[in-house]
């Protein structure tokens, strides 16, 4: 007769993989889907399509527009058959691209898994207005004399803040090296 203990195979651990998101980066996910959902409530609110608030003159203005394009207003002249289905797509596309890329990530990796959680919530935030509406809500309008930059929101900014913290992290910034040489 077998002893009970040795009646049933070893348990075989598998390795643990980390979860896709941590606390944190879901929580910074989540407010900044909220604060850029919320500003653009504001302007929509209180700012007529086309029409200015100056903030800092000379500088920075809040101008309610309209963005049926990409970033940066790429695609926002252009006119074509199912335009805003297509805008969905590449953007589901690019938050799946973006989220199989977190995976991939250690936990060591601060300044890339917090630079795209910032992405995905500027993502997110961009998404739910095309899926809504049809368009993104833009209004931070940065220029100095006639030279105006793009026109952007709060979504935007956290996907370039995101950008740039993983290109920090791919060129060695921040890490932290050996003390001695070996």
């Amino acid at each position: 007769m077998i002893p009970a203990s040795q009646d049933r195979a070893p348990l075989i651990e598998l390795p643990q993989r980390p979860p896709l998101m941590r606390p944190a980066e879901l929580i910074a996910i989540g407010t900044i889907v909220a604060v850029d959902q919320l500003t653009k409530f504001l302007v929509r609110s209180t700012i007529p399509l086309y029409a200015k608030r100056v903030i800092v003159p000379r500088l920075l203005d809040f101008t309610h527009v309209q963005n049926t394009g990409a970033a940066f207003g790429v695609l926002n002249a252009a006119d074509f058959p199912y335009k805003s289905a297509v805008m969905i797509g590449i953007a589901a596309l690019a938050l799946v691209a973006i989220s199989l890329y977190a995976r991939q990530l250690g936990s060591h990796e601060k300044l890339s898994r917090y630079g795209l959680a910032l992405i995905l919530g500027g993502a997110f935030g961009n998404l739910i207005d095309r899926a809504i509406a049809g368009y993104v809500v833009d209004f931070v309008d940065v220029y100095w004399g006639e030279a105006h930059f793009w026109a952007f929101n709060v979504a935007d900014a956290a996907i370039t803040i995101g950008a740039v913290l993983v290109l920090f992290e791919m060129v060695g910034f921040g890490r932290r090296h050996a003390s001695h040489p070996v």
